[in-house]
């Protein structure tokens, strides 16, 4: 049983193998495309939340792109996925609906929650996202419970329930991986540990730092990975599903990462301790997914530089026009308040 991470939690530290054999150059070229959508669609999140535009809190996920976007590239459109109160990636990685995200946000009717949702309350159940909450854990009861459906109704569709390190401390997840386990359930339980419960490290929470352990204690298969090595979890998120659509099992991934900004709102939290201020810059220059997966396509003749620039241009220019039509967009109207609270 591992119980702790040892060099996948060192920024400084970095053994993995980029080699990029999975993919044609196309496909990883439009994966790297996702993790840029993400990262710039927070970066004006972020933004927007400093100048005052945005009033609902947000929890980005800057850094962590390499995890939704891998584990999204072998779902299919019956599978379901569940997010928690860090989910922007979970849905564009699914969705590419960055418009509809920012018009929630928003607060706007053209959001795709209608504007009644928020950064936390975020759906997108015609592209297979069951939604998020802002409530650690609340989600994965009922992944759990849609597995459960899955297996009942003879369905090949799989679920798959994202949720931080900080969930490990929420009985509930525990309750969860014993009912998927007992009853052979084709959920994938998905922990992006990126080493912090809102300000406190892990160190300061657990005596062993892998989350992976309580999976093992469950007896379900799990494996303990490089989140911001888009091949690893690609790989990784591949055999998972294989697991979880053809043995009819759960399986546990545990993908290290950290996220560059606070537990909420724009601020980077280097002040909540020595660990995140000696971490955050190494985790920066040494571990972001992104540049690993250009500086590998680079290697391979796949990309250059100045054709790097200009996808980043052009997204940027895409979401910058996306985030200002959103803003002219209408608010719901006051009729309108519980058309999605109460089902009719």
């Amino acid at each position: 049983m591992i119980k702790k991470l040892n060099s996948l939690k060192n920024p400084k530290i970095d053994n993995d193998d980029y080699s990029l054999n999975l993919l044609s150059n196309e496909k990883y070229i439009l994966l790297l495309k996702k993790m840029i959508t993400i990262r710039i669609a927070e970066e004006i999140i972020s933004e927007n939340v400093k100048n005052g535009l945005i009033k609902c809190p947000c929890h980005l996920a800057i850094g962590q792109e390499a995890i939704p976007v891998g584990m999204s590239q072998f779902l299919n459109a019956s599978d379901r996925v569940y997010g928690n109160h860090r989910s922007h990636g979970h849905y564009i990685s699914l969705t590419m609906d960055t418009y509809g995200l920012f018009a929630e946000i928003l607060g706007k009717k053209t959001g795709c929650s209608k504007g009644m949702g928020g950064s936390m309350h975020i759906v997108g159940e015609s592209y297979g996202f069951g939604g998020s909450v802002p409530i650690v854990s609340a989600t994965i009861p009922v992944s759990v419970g849609a597995g459960l459906a899955m297996k009942l109704s003879n369905s090949k569709s799989i679920s798959v329930s994202y949720f931080g390190d900080g969930t490990s401390e929420e009985g509930v997840l525990h309750e969860s991986l014993n009912i998927a386990s007992y009853y052979n359930l084709p959920v994938i339980f998905v922990c992006e540990n990126n080493l912090f419960s809102s300000h406190m490290h892990i160190s300061e929470r657990q005596k062993f730092d892998s989350i992976a352990r309580f999976a093992d204690s469950h007896g379900i298969d799990y494996a303990v990975i490089d989140g911001n090595n888009i091949e690893t979890v690609l790989d990784t998120s591949k055999k998972a599903i294989e697991v979880a659509r053809d043995i009819r099992k759960p399986f546990f991934i545990e993908a290290v990462t950290y996220r560059w900004k606070g537990h909420v709102g724009h601020d980077d939290n280097i002040d909540v301790g020595l660990q995140r201020k000696e971490d955050l810059a190494p985790w920066k220059e040494k571990k972001d997914p992104i540049a690993r997966l250009k500086n590998s396509l680079i290697a391979k003749n796949a990309l250059d530089e100045d054709s790097f620039a200009i996808l980043n241009e052009e997204i940027y220019e895409k979401l910058n026009k996306e985030f200002a039509q959103a803003i002219a967009d209408p608010y719901p109207d006051k009729e309108q308040l519980l058309d999605t609270v109460y089902y009719r």
